[in-house]
């Protein structure tokens, strides 16, 4: 299903603390009425019982307009019978049989407007009585709305509010975790080539939603920039960006305000500025190897793989040094400098793709249908562990998978469609009395 800013609350990661107990964070719905609230429903009755009674008024008053036409044709005949009586005042004797036959005939005409006009006059009692019920009815109407609107609507808007400010409370008091389960995917949109990259900048405030969008794994330099999720699912472009190098696989990040991507035919890192537009830093990443050398399963030049977590900016690549296995760089995210190295044992051409959660990497065994994320590597501990998480490969080809840390959330492209994963952690709570 596709993401829709008015569904309801769905839970956007969850964790569990070491008693059991399950924390949550949820995405609040679109802020409206509750259609269920018992106020909502009477004000629901109440604008269709007025709807009822518009619709019988409107009865009444075609059937008095009819009636009206009567009276205006009797209103002639009146003045008709005038104009006689006149003419049988001036000339009683000569004309008086005459005219009193005539008067007779005009009367036996008007005798059936009699009814009518009773009929009229009830139509018209009863159109007052209408019109009285539904001015009361709008009193009541009115008092309803804005009982709701002073008071359970704006409670609620706080409520919302208030559990935002604490979920946003909770998830800062949340240590690093370990990757129990993943969720989804939920379908974001379809677009593009079957290959490409889209994310948000994980130091981003609050307020900045952006999305980046960079189509394909080769010979393109256009980054599409747009203000807002629901601005990518309905393709409103905010700006582009046209890189000075063409880029190399799918597996760039966007890092506090910069994109980092692998420039292509090369192992070397280019920090480029949305602000500025300019390069602000590139280096060389000594032995990795490059342009299908040591790709994922996939192939696509994926050879280095840029990401962030909770502790900062990495690169993971592989070298002849290391056999060709997995090598894990923490970078300096101004320099690119790399500022210490792991060394795993898991070869790079055997993974599907990976991605870093709190400075441990996670692998996947493959990036066709079936795939699980099948090793770990503690960067904090320097050791490895073979796991058995599966998740749902919905499009049957995953050419990027990267973890926001902000949104706690896997960002996948998924044989042309854009997807988010939900991630469950298991996580330590911080108290305040932790140091």
């Amino acid at each position: 299903t596709q993401i829709s800013p008015k569904e309801g609350w769905q839970v956007y990661s969850s964790a569990q603390d070491p008693d059991g107990r399950c924390i949550c964070t949820v995405v609040a719905p679109e802020q409206n009425l509750c259609s269920r609230d018992a106020k909502s429903r009477q004000l629901r009755q109440l604008l269709e019982k007025v709807q009822n009674m518009s619709q019988s008024i409107e009865v009444l008053n075609l059937r008095t307009q009819r009636d009206f036409q009567y009276v205006l044709k009797m209103e002639t005949q009146m003045k008709g019978l005038k104009a006689k009586f006149r003419q049988i005042e001036d000339d009683r004797k000569t004309l008086m049989t005459k005219h009193f036959q005539e008067l007779k005939e005009k009367m036996d005409e008007l005798l059936p407007l009699i009814p009518v006009l009773e009929q009229y006059k009830t139509d018209a009692k009863l159109i007052t009585q209408f019109k009285e019920e539904i001015r009361n009815l709008s009193t009541v109407l009115t008092g309803i709305q804005e009982e709701i609107g002073a008071y359970d609507y704006e409670e609620l808007h706080q409520r919302v509010i208030s559990l935002e400010t604490r979920l946003r409370d909770c998830m800062k008091k949340l240590t690093c975790g370990k990757l129990m389960k993943i969720t989804g995917p939920i379908t974001v949109k379809i677009s593009g080539t079957r290959f490409g990259a889209w994310m948000t900048d994980p130091l981003a405030s609050e307020k900045n939603n952006r999305v980046w969008y960079m189509d394909s794994y080769t010979n393109n330099k256009i980054v599409r920039e747009y203000k807002s999720m629901a601005d990518f699912v309905s393709g409103a472009e905010s700006r582009t960006y046209n890189l000075p190098f063409k880029w190399a696989g799918t597996n760039h990040v966007v890092y506090n305000g910069s994109l980092y991507f692998n420039k292509y035919q090369s192992n070397i890192i280019i920090k480029y500025s949305f602000e500025s537009g300019r390069v602000l830093a590139q280096r060389s990443l000594e032995y990795a190897g490059f342009h299908n050398v040591y790709p994922y399963t996939w192939g696509g030049f994926s050879d280095i793989d840029l990401m962030a977590d909770e502790i900062g900016l990495w690169a993971v690549y592989a070298t002849n040094q290391n056999a060709g296995n997995i090598v894990i760089s923490q970078l300096n995210q101004d320099t690119l400098e790399v500022l210490k190295s792991w060394s795993t044992g898991y070869p790079k051409r055997s993974a599907g793709e990976s991605f870093m959660i709190c400075g441990t990497l996670y692998v996947t065994n493959s990036h066709l249908t079936g795939a699980k994320v099948y090793y770990s590597y503690s960067t904090k501990t320097s050791t490895y562990e073979y796991t058995d998480i599966p998740f749902h490969n919905q499009y049957f080809h995953i050419s990027m998978l990267d973890y926001n840390a902000r949104d706690r959330a896997l960002y996948a492209w998924n044989n042309g469609h854009q997807v988010l994963f939900n991630v469950t952690l298991f996580h330590v709570i911080k108290t305040e009395d932790d140091t």
